[in-house]
């Protein structure tokens, strides 16, 4: 690399495969990606060890069969790297397989938005990483050390990343803190992070505490399924790391709590507090519909739409079974017992 680290690229490339050796980078089912494609990058050729000293376990699922080779004994061992293919034909490392993760139909790579996280002049540590304190409900949270004396707001954080990153890729969390937690080996504990609380959130530009009674109780509503307290009336649910999961579920809350139906957008139409209270005192009163209710299974129950089109298709192919798999998660021991067959 030369010039201005300013016109560095953001990942620096590893450059080509020395004189016998081959690297593939290839995707989850061993096949060749294309130009440009993220992939885990296998290394092969004459230089390539024999396997791990003692550990014929560890041996065998890393140094695999070459399938790109004549050879019968020819090897290949996956590095556990992302990388990919630049136009050059340089190799460009992304980042470890393991610390790719999915959020919301994503695909994400932590380590890439800790490097751009990292080009803040305000930052000396970042970590991000994906928490998951209520069940279902992923998302991405950044873990930053200010420079002494700096104070950072999380918009200020949200627009610098959105310069560089797709927006399913920005934390909707900031927490601050004085320093990362480090395990024995120098490296980031990342299990030790702290759960995000009210004390160590990186706050909005300007805090405005909820005005009146129904401002407080969207709060409320907010602050239990967002995990996050205080909340602003100006604060943006999207911006909080809200998304379309959780949006069903305040919508379930303020129909049982306030007694007011909302359409599912109106609340990424209405992001914040202040403009959501507006449409809930706007729909007081009117008609919600009659709660659901349980009833007694000993009556005839009628069939459901879908059950209703497998007994029309069963009237027609009278052969044809139906399977339906489930689980059950079951937390404590199970006696089995098996009657003898009659």
């Amino acid at each position: 690399l030369t010039g201005s680290t300013e016109n560095w690229p953001m990942l620096p490339p590893i450059g080509r495969p020395i004189p016998n050796t081959q690297t593939y980078i290839l995707d989850q089912s061993a096949q060749p990606v294309p130009l440009g494609i993220p992939g885990e990058l296998y290394i092969g050729g004459v230089s390539l060890a024999l396997g791990y000293l003692n550990r014929p376990d560890l041996t065998a699922e890393r140094f695999i069969p070459n399938p790109f080779s004549q050879q019968e004994e020819s090897r290949i061992y996956k590095t556990g790297d992302l990388a990919r293919y630049l136009p050059d034909g340089n190799i460009e490392y992304l980042g470890r397989i393991d610390d790719q993760v999915k959020v919301r139909g994503f695909r994400i790579e932590l380590g890439e938005i800790e490097v751009v996280l990292a080009q803040h002049p305000d930052l000396r540590q970042t970590a991000v990483i994906v928490r998951e304190d209520q069940p279902g409900d992923k998302r991405l949270v950044a873990y930053v050390c200010p420079q002494q004396g700096k104070i950072l707001t999380s918009v200020e954080l949200r627009h610098f990343l959105g310069e560089k990153l797709p927006d399913y890729m920005i934390p909707g969390t900031f927490v601050t803190l004085e320093a990362l937690p480090l395990a024995p080996s120098g490296k980031v504990d990342r299990r030790t992070l702290p759960i995000p609380v009210a004390s160590n959130l990186v706050q909005e530009a300007s805090f405005v505490a909820p005005r009146d009674v129904m401002e407080q109780q969207l709060a409320q509503i907010w602050s239990e399924v967002l995990g996050i307290s205080p909340i602003g009336v100006y604060n943006n649910f999207i911006e909080l790391g809200g998304n379309s999961l959780l949006a069903t579920k305040i919508i379930g809350l303020v129909r049982a709590r306030l007694q007011v139906e909302l359409p599912l957008n109106r609340l990424f139409e209405s992001p914040t507090i202040a403009q959501l209270a507006k449409e809930v005192v706007r729909l007081e009163g009117l008609d919600v519909g009659f709660p659901l209710q349980a009833i007694a299974r000993e009556q005839r129950i009628p069939l459901s739409f879908s059950q209703e089109q497998l007994w029309f298709l069963n009237q027609i192919v009278r052969r044809i079974s139906w399977r339906r798999i489930s689980s059950v998660k079951l937390f404590s021991k199970v006696r089995i017992l098996i009657s003898p067959p009659r």
